[in-house]
């Protein structure tokens, strides 16, 4: 969830930040491309350098000036076991710039930020690439454990008395796959899945299948407004090894309406369910990256703010109704009372400054890269609607929320 809730203004005094000031300069992302039945034409790191490339060409500084290269991945393929080193030697940072990865679920792509900004604001850096990339569309398909068992146990058999009893207890079953996304999106203490605990939102906080669906047609709306009146400047196009080329954020459905959503069935609690796939994140591949400075990198190199990190504290649309919920919390005077421990309602949010652009239900939810695309969307949301400071935020799978506030430079 992003959203630009005040105008700038030339009085204003520059907020207090925790250490040296970090800045943001600049910054890039990949179309967010749909999974379909069969991994998509990147992997993650694939999907890394497809974006750094032509965002790391437009500098004033070599990509061996980088001091440090952070990027958030949840799904990480056995190929690429530590993507965030792997993108950094092939995008050129060369082999003495550290790479690693971060693993925070939804808030990983701006953990990584969030991490950089610590670094940066403690002297610990001058200048970080921090990014985050997911090809979910490349997730695996797992054996069971009674699979993996009989297996091991045919393997393991040394004589062909024993072989042909493995063979002899083998059942068709034993090759039926677990899908690894589905295991993933499931919270191991409280045995629910992610659309379940939307559902749990919904039943909470009353909300109906009409105003999710709503929701849902209204975020692909905006995002295929603001492609269409060229207002995602930070897309960069990715071309893969057949020469093809992709360009757009393929999930949006500019054509979708509540009555054709409401058709659709409850993909997690049926009968009675109203979280559906219509109006729940996409399932995508795609990447974004960041730059993050400190003043002395800026002065060294030449380089321009667009906006600086003021600090990270305490929400993506995963699903439409937790986005709703958020929206009804804040002005439940009793939850904001027990949980968040106000005085009084937090108050409503005007929906004309939230995901003006629309969001992960039209654009997709690659899970690792999210938290990072909606920080830097969120900044160039910020320049055009002249708005001095912004919150860039997510729930996060396990309990957790992440957010950073952003002030205009």
């Amino acid at each position: 969830m992003a959203r630009a809730p005040a105008r700038r203004k030339s009085a204003s005094k520059p907020l207090q930040s925790m250490g040296r000031p970090v800045y943001i300069v600049d910054g890039a992302r990949t179309p967010f491309l749909k999974a379909g039945s069969a991994p998509g034409p990147f992997s993650p790191v694939d999907l890394a350098v497809q974006c750094g490339r032509p965002l790391l060409a437009r500098q004033p500084f070599a990509p061996t000036d980088i001091e440090e290269v952070i990027l958030g991945c949840v799904n990480v393929p056995a190929a690429e076991v530590n993507p965030g080193r792997v993108a950094a030697l092939r995008l050129g940072c060369g082999t003495e710039t550290p790479g690693w990865t971060v693993q925070r679920n939804c808030a990983s792509g701006q953990q990584s930020i969030d991490t950089a900004w610590r670094y940066v604001a403690a002297g610990h850096g001058d200048l970080i690439l921090a990014g985050g990339a997911e090809a979910l569309s490349h997730a695996p398909l797992l054996y069971s454990k009674t699979g993996a068992a009989w297996f091991a146990r045919f393997m393991t058999a040394k004589s062909m008395g024993d072989k042909l009893a493995a063979l002899a207890a083998f059942r068709p079953g034993v090759l039926k796959p677990e899908i690894s996304i589905l295991t993933g999106l499931t919270d191991p203490v409280m045995k629910i899945n992610m659309g379940q605990t939307a559902e749990v939102l919904a039943h909470r906080f009353n909300i109906s299948r009409a105003e999710m669906d709503a929701y849902a047609v209204r975020s692909h709306h905006r995002l295929a407004a603001a492609h269409a009146e060229g207002r995602l400047p930070e897309l960069e196009a990715m071309v893969d090894r057949k020469g093809s080329v992709y360009d757009f954020d393929n999930g949006v459905r500019p054509d979708n309406s509540p009555e054709q959503l409401a058709k659709l069935k409850p993909a997690f609690e049926r009968p009675f369910g109203k979280v559906t796939a219509g109006n729940s994140s996409q399932i995508t591949d795609g990447a974004s990256w960041t730059i993050v400075a400190s003043e002395d990198a800026m002065k060294r190199h030449g380089l321009k703010p667009i906006a600086r990190i003021i600090g990270a504290w305490e929400l993506n649309e995963a699903f439409a109704a937790q986005v709703i919920a958020c929206l009804k919390a804040w002005t439940d005077k009793d939850f904001c009372r027990d949980l968040l421990g106000l005085d009084k309602a937090f108050g409503e949010v005007d929906e004309e400054t939230l995901n003006v652009d629309g969001g992960a239900i039209a654009l997709g939810h690659p899970v690792g890269t999210s938290g990072n695309r909606i920080t830097l969307h969120l900044i160039h949301v910020m320049r055009r609607l002249g708005a001095r400071l912004g919150i860039a935020s997510e729930c996060i799978g396990g309990g957790m929320g992440g957010a950073m506030l952003l002030e205009l430079v």
